[in-house]
């Protein structure tokens, strides 16, 4: 896949519209995206590499599976099926806001946290709008600004992180959002509390500072931003959250965002009536109420982050130490070719040369016997 961020900023006037072979009329600023890849099943690279017994190390997915109140809420839920879902979610709603101590206005239901992220951008962008990101991050924030005919503005990280003074001189009068992923998607770095305080009290509040905390759960900096926090600061201040990482429900697609009444009032008006299923609120409840489940996933990532770190130091192998579930590997050569050779060893892992790290990995933690086969996989491969 090519990067994103290796292309120049749209023009901010309308674009000439190119003729498909169809005859149909499509902008500019939609061609200019490469679709998403988010790799290949298991069971397909398994038939192509002839392989079997293979380990998917790629996706940042919990190791130990969906949270066991969940199954338990979907089997009970699945004799209703013919019937359509709640389309307020309500009950999921409901428990949210006692999760995080906030108001049920506060909070908007997506199909996964990506959901919100279109609404945001369908709602509050027009052609030519910029939008601020780091470089490199999450890359469906390039993809759903450029779909909204607005302007990327790239920010490059500094030492791996988000470089905040950098992105507050790159505000101007057309800047209208601003996308802040922590910890950031791919390097596993957290932005400091003091750092946004500082930030926020300088961005205007016209602009939407949208802040992605997928993995904040696994983060162990105390000193962290945790952007709940700021929901009544008076700035338009937008934590987005997902059920797909620590609760392990991430083929349910079920996420959340939690803003001020002013922008949510205005999504709902975007939003579909049905836009998360039945199976995916009662699952997302349940998992909520799974604290067993939620600390032992947390100690198995941080125990097993320590044994790899530990492994790879004894090995002389560098990597850079995270706040997520998973991190980056510097394999000293192309990191496209570590990924084809360690597939043949029947593990999968994430290159980063279409982030702009020829030379990076990025793994995600698993099970204790499946870090060993990283490990031993690794080491012989590079």
């Amino acid at each position: 896949m090519v990067s994103h961020f290796g292309k120049e900023p749209m023009a901010t006037e309308e674009e000439p519209k190119r003729k498909s072979k169809l005859n149909l009329s499509i902008p500019n600023h939609i061609l200019s995206i490469d679709p998403y890849s988010p790799g290949k099943p298991l069971e397909e690279l398994e038939r192509e590499y002839g392989i079997v017994d293979s380990i998917k190390l790629a996706s940042n997915e919990n190791p130990l599976g969906p949270s066991p109140k969940a199954i338990t809420a979907i089997l009970a839920a699945a004799e209703k099926l013919n019937r359509y879902p709640d389309g307020s979610g309500r009950r999921l709603i409901e428990k949210i806001s006692e999760y995080h101590s906030v108001r049920p206005s506060n909070i908007v239901l997506g199909n996964g946290s990506d959901e919100i992220i279109s609404m945001l951008t369908r709602t509050f962008l027009q052609y030519g709008d910029e939008v601020i990101l780091p470089k490199p991050t999450f890359l469906m924030y390039d993809i759903l600004a450029r779909g909204a005919g607005a302007t990327p503005v790239y920010v490059p990280l500094k030492s791996l992180s988000i470089d905040l003074k950098r992105i507050e001189r790159k505000i101007t009068a057309g800047s209208k959002m601003i996308f802040i992923n922590n910890p950031n998607n791919p390097t596993g770095t957290s932005v400091l509390r003091k750092d946004f305080e500082n930030f926020l009290s300088r961005v205007p509040e016209s602009i939407i500072a949208v802040v992605d905390e997928a993995y904040i759960d696994f983060a162990r900096d105390k000193n962290g931003l945790d952007s709940i926090d700021y929901l009544d600061s008076g700035k338009a201040v937008v934590t987005l959250r997902t059920f797909s990482k620590v609760h392990g429900l991430a083929g349910l697609r079920i996420g959340y965002g939690i803003m001020p009444d002013e922008i949510s009032e205005h999504l709902n008006r975007l939003r579909q009536p049905f836009n998360t299923n039945s199976l995916a609120q009662v699952a997302a409840i349940a998992a909520l109420d799974d604290k067993v489940f939620f600390e032992k996933t947390i100690h198995l990532i941080h125990e097993e982050l320590d044994y790899l770190y530990d492994s790879l130091n004894r090995a002389g192998i560098k990597y850079f130490p995270t706040q997520t579930n998973f991190f980056l590997v510097d394999v000293k050569k192309s990191a496209n070719g570590v990924y084809e050779r360690m597939l043949k060893e029947g593990i999968i892992v994430r290159s980063m040369a279409s982030y702009g790290f020829p030379r990076y990995i990025r793994v995600n933690v698993g099970l204790h016997d499946e870090n060993m086969r990283f490990l031993t996989a690794l080491k012989k491969v590079i």
